[in-house]
């Protein structure tokens, strides 16, 4: 299964998962221009795949200031981005609440993002998803740039709190 970028934006919006349940960032913080993979099956712990991805933009708004005279993408901002689509995960698996990062085990960054990068993907691959008594997931998440990894992420933790 697939989602188109209209479908990322109502995600931002909060109109696809119903009120009140997961809902991606908007504006500049939405690090993600469409996900072109989901599914409950698959993935390093054949419990669940999901891979996105985001055009890089050599105006994106974070190449200004991170840093003068060195324009690189923050490496937060790829860690964030997988949080974020964990929390989809999430809401396409059905679960209710809000999402919300709850940590992580260990982070990599072996590579940078620069202006003229084409654009990134994003791997999440689903160890274990709880639903009771808060809807939880953990995963392991990947950027890559050209094929290759550049940022990983063990652990991701993502929770759904119910407002």
């Amino acid at each position: 299964m697939k989602f188109s970028n209209a479908d990322i934006i109502a995600m931002s919006e909060g109109r696809f998962f119903g009120e009140g349940n997961a809902q991606l960032p908007s504006d500049q913080m939405l690090m993600i221009d469409e996900i072109i993979h989901i599914d409950s099956i698959g993935g390093k712990y054949n419990k669940g795949l999901l891979k996105a991805s985001l055009a890089i933009q050599p105006d994106h708004w974070f190449f200004a200031c991170h840093f003068k005279g060195d324009p690189v993408m923050p490496g937060c901002l790829g860690l964030d981005a997988l949080w974020q689509l964990l929390g989809v995960f999430l809401g396409w698996s059905g679960l209710p609440g809000k999402g919300r990062a709850l940590g992580v085990g260990k982070v990599r960054f072996t590579g940078q993002i620069y202006p003229d990068a084409k654009g990134i993907e994003y791997q999440v691959h689903i160890k274990r998803i709880i639903k009771k008594p808060l809807g939880m997931g953990i995963a392991d998440g990947f950027v890559l740039l050209n094929g290759e990894v550049i940022y990983e992420a063990t652990d991701l933790k993502v929770g759904l709190i119910k407002n």
